[in-house]
């Protein structure tokens, strides 16, 4: 597999989990619904920069492996594989629906930001996906490790402002897409189940092969 080629798979399996409904989403639309796009603009910043530390500790986490104990790397990897592939039967299996999305209390665009920083870092699930995935995109025929970050980092921080500052941008309208439409969510969990089922099988025998 190319490098090219690992980032696109990396790129689909990441906007795949990025537009299933959860709480990043859910917050930046509700605060998009009550204090309008610059809240809403505010709280998807605040979530951009929280999933950026959840990129930097995954990166730190892999560098620290990397160097004090290699040899367990390919347990690492298999154990991540294994836990991209049960989240994916897990949504698969689910049906994802959002009943409602109500305004939060309006607040000034600096509680926005710090509130939806806190949202995501508070999120448990996001460290152990960054724990799980990253291991699984990382190589060292790709070169050093801090370019390979630099630039998933820079891919999850784009996706994260495209979706979830389009929701922003369009509060009242995603509000009606996300409760009216329970298909949609439905289809977009079950779809982003496959994805990581099949980049899971994928990423695990690349990189057992490669190493």
């Amino acid at each position: 597999m190319s490098y090219a080629e690992n980032l696109s798979l990396f790129f689909v399996l990441l906007f795949g989990i990025i537009i299933v409904p959860g709480m990043d989403m859910l917050f930046i639309v509700a605060n998009a619904l009550s204090g309008g796009r610059k809240a809403g603009l505010s709280a998807t910043a605040g979530v951009i920069a929280g999933g950026t530390i959840h990129t930097l500790s995954g990166l730190i986490g892999i560098g620290l492996l990397l160097r004090l104990a290699p040899s367990l790397f390919n347990i690492v990897l298999l154990a991540g594989a294994a836990y991209m592939a049960w989240i994916g039967v897990t949504l698969m299996r689910s049906a994802i629906t959002v009943e409602a999305v109500e305004g939060a209390p309006k607040r000034p665009a600096w509680t926005a930001f710090r509130q939806g920083a806190i949202t995501c870092l508070l999120n448990p699930k996001a460290y152990l996906f960054t724990a799980s995935v990253f291991p699984q995109f990382v190589r060292p025929q790709y070169g050093p490790l801090w370019s390979q970050g630099l630039a998933m980092g820079l891919m999850v921080a784009a996706t994260q402002l495209s979706v979830y500052g389009g929701l922003a941008l369009a509060a009242g309208k995603s509000r009606d897409l996300l409760t009216r439409n329970p298909g949609v969510t439905m289809a977009a969990g079950r779809a982003a189940g496959v994805l990581l089922i099949v980049a899971a099988a994928l990423t695990a025998w690349e990189g057992l092969a490669t190493r």
